[in-house]
């Protein structure tokens, strides 16, 4: 690698610690093609990448960076997940992490929140942005389902009194 692929690649990844809503760091010693394959389509299902980077050129990016404490997890074969989300790229990971050995999860950085594997492991647990819409629409609409209710029960009280009135007179 040349010097202005390594600058392109600095770049790059000050863009990505930029812009992501977090980034997992991760040692992926002894994943198979095959495992890795596995788990980036897992990851672009959910919008996040997973690319492996050298260490030098992540710790070079974070230098000025809002995230620069973040250089310290960059050690041994990294390899960062990371998506617009902050939920999507840590629950993904911290699911395969179980089901393979071979991943490790270090930490990670959201914004210039520096986070250990347990801080990762608890943003895999909340609901992810798209849940946490539903869940918002969800209660926005409920009170007003349940004034149409409120609104429209004395209408139909009404209708059935008539109806039987209607039915015992008929009779």
């Amino acid at each position: 690698m040349d010097r202005a692929q390594k600058q392109a690649t600095i770049d790059t990844l000050k863009g990505v610690f930029a812009d992501a809503g977090a980034v997992v760091v991760t040692h992926n010693m002894g994943l198979t093609v095959a495992e890795m394959t596995v788990l980036r389509g897992r990851l672009r299902q959910e919008g996040a990448t997973f690319q492996v980077v050298k260490n030098t050129l992540a710790q070079k990016a974070l230098i000025g960076a809002d995230s620069e404490a973040g250089s310290s997890l960059f050690a041994g074969p990294c390899a960062i997940a990371y998506a617009p989300d902050p939920v999507s790229a840590a629950k993904v990971i911290t699911q395969y992490a179980k089901e393979n050995d071979k991943l490790v999860v270090i930490g990670g950085m959201m914004g210039p929140t520096l986070l250990d594997e347990t801080g990762i492991k608890a943003l895999a647990a909340l609901p992810s942005l798209d849940q946490l819409r539903g869940k918002l629409i969800g209660l926005l609409q409920a009170p007003a389902t349940k004034v149409a209710g409120v609104l429209q029960a004395p209408a139909g009280q009404l209708a059935r009194v008539f109806n039987a009135y209607a039915t015992k007179d008929a009779a």
